[in-house]
């Protein structure tokens, strides 16, 4: 391979001079552009010929990590392989040229994907009815917590101004429950790693709005409490909030509704099938017991084909709530819809158990040499607390980053902030055990290599275009321009 070409930006791989097209002579005449609009210099663009170009960004993007080259084993955010069936049916042009503006009787077909896509996510989590308008796991929190705000001043109840969110929660939780105006209370964990009833009890009054829990939670433990918990929530005239970023697991063995929690979103980019990653696209569905269904967005309330003469396409606002444009990010939803339908009842069901196994297989492969705090059977993911010898020096960043070097992408690293030195692995259900067991032969090897030469581990990776980056100093003074690189 030319380096060269390989390692340059290609603003120093131009020639003055050099043109990637020619253009047929000119027949139209020549007409004098407004100096308004013109530029006072040349734009600083590279000049360079096609094949140098092409070559250039092919050998850039071999460097991009995907689930379509390798092992992801990223926890908490389900970087799982997706059909690519479910790609061709996304970008069906009866879909992408559909316009939001259009009449609503021309877009019977749309809606319909609408309302099955919601009665299947109302079925797999025992909740009455879904508005897929929110474009994100964290969009679909706001638009939870706005009904759940929205639901107790409907009865003139409003000190109810708290959300009590675990200690372990994601950090969008809290996040969302500020920009909602609410006041966030944390409870806090049991050694075991779940939340503590003892401790939640003290925090419960008639302030209390909400409570919000992701199940199985971030340590990969399913909560065990669920039921009297949601007892004592309910009791002090609060709702229950499932944040369902972590549904993997869930999905034919247990459903949220089922448990009693009134709203919940879904992360579709995660457990139904969408490219995940890199801001985008996303989708976070909403669904709400019986009962609540009237805070819903108003896009909600097309409940059949049917009635598509009385919704306007264009109107997603309903109950005082307004989460965005239209019926959602559609493209997305068409993923979703895709994947469901082509798994089918059957093997969806075996969605959570499949996550289940990849995940306590991995673990107890692993636990001899990273140090595991919490034991017991976990779900999709679960976490170590770096290497158990202690001794050797070696982070849990020496060891993601000399995974690079083995061809694998790093887990998610440093969360949650219960442990030290948090590795967090989710191998998700559809890897094959071939897969899992070369990415446990590596796990190994580097816990060897900890002991025996612990510099090659603290020095990686090595075998990449760059070594380690000053993280920090990239984030705080970020180079986004040629000249300033030159500078």
């Amino acid at each position: 391979m030319n380096n060269k070409l390989y390692g340059n930006l290609i603003f120093e791989l131009s020639k003055e001079g050099r043109r990637g097209y020619s253009l047929p002579k000119n027949r139209f005449g020549n007409y004098n552009i407004p100096d308004s609009v013109c530029r006072k210099e040349d734009a600083a663009l590279p000049e360079c010929d096609e094949m140098t170009v092409v070559r250039h960004y092919t050998n850039h993007s071999e460097n991009n990590f995907g689930v379509n080259n390798g092992f992801y084993p990223l926890g908490s955010c389900t970087m799982k392989y997706n059909p690519v069936i479910n790609e061709e049916v996304a970008n069906k042009p009866e879909f992408t040229a559909l316009h939001p503006m259009q009449p609503a009787d021309t877009v019977k077909g749309a809606l319909e994907v609408y309302e099955r896509l919601q009665k299947c996510l109302s079925e797999i989590s025992g909740l009455s009815r879904f508005t897929l308008n929110p474009f994100a796991g964290a969009h679909g929190e706001l638009t939870g917590l706005m009904i759940i705000r929205a639901y107790h001043e409907s009865r003139g109840d409003k000190k109810r101004v708290k959300v009590i969110i675990p200690d372990s929660a994601h950090g969008t939780n809290p996040a969302s429950a500020a920009v909602c105006g609410l006041e966030v209370v944390e409870v806090k964990s049991t050694a075991q790693g779940y939340v503590d009833v003892n401790d939640l009890r003290g925090l419960l009054d008639d302030t209390v709005a909400a409570m919000m829990m992701t199940n199985p939670n971030t340590l990969g433990m399913f909560e065990q409490e669920i039921p009297e918990i949601a007892q004592l929530v309910h009791d002090c005239g609060g709702l229950m909030y499932y944040d369902g970023a972590n549904l993997n697991p869930m999905l034919g063995a247990s459903r949220p509704g089922d448990m009693g929690f009134d709203v919940m979103h879904i992360n579709l980019h995660k457990t139904f099938s969408t490219p995940h990653g890199g801001g985008g696209p996303g989708a976070g569905p909403v669904g709400v017991r019986e009962g609540l269904e009237q805070f819903l967005p108003g896009a909600s309330n097309a409940r059949s084909v049917a009635d598509v003469k009385t919704v306007d396409f264009a109107d997603a606002d309903g109950g005082g709530i307004s989460v965005g444009g239209y019926h959602g990010n559609f493209g997305v939803l068409l993923r979703a819809l895709a994947y469901i339908l082509t798994l089918g009842r059957e093997n969806l069901k075996m969605v959570g158990p499949l996550a289940t196994l990849n995940a306590n297989y991995i673990k107890e492969c692993l636990k001899d040499e990273y140090l595991l705090p919490i034991e017991g059977l976990c779900k999709h993911e679960f976490v170590f607390d770096g290497l158990r010898d202690k001794s050797t020096g070696v982070t849990t960043m020496d060891v993601a980053k000399r995974l690079l070097d083995y061809g694998y992408h790093a887990p998610t690293i440093y969360f949650p902030l219960l442990f030290h030195e948090s590795l967090m692995i989710e191998p998700t259900e559809n890897e094959s055990k071939d897969t899992i067991d070369g990415f446990v032969a590596v796990m190994r090897k580097i816990a060897e290599e900890a002991r025996n030469n612990p510099d090659v581990v603290k020095s990686a990776p090595h075998n990449t275009p760059i070594g380690r980056v000053d993280d920090v100093l990239a984030a705080k003074h970020p180079v986004v321009k040629y000249k300033d690189i030159e500078a």
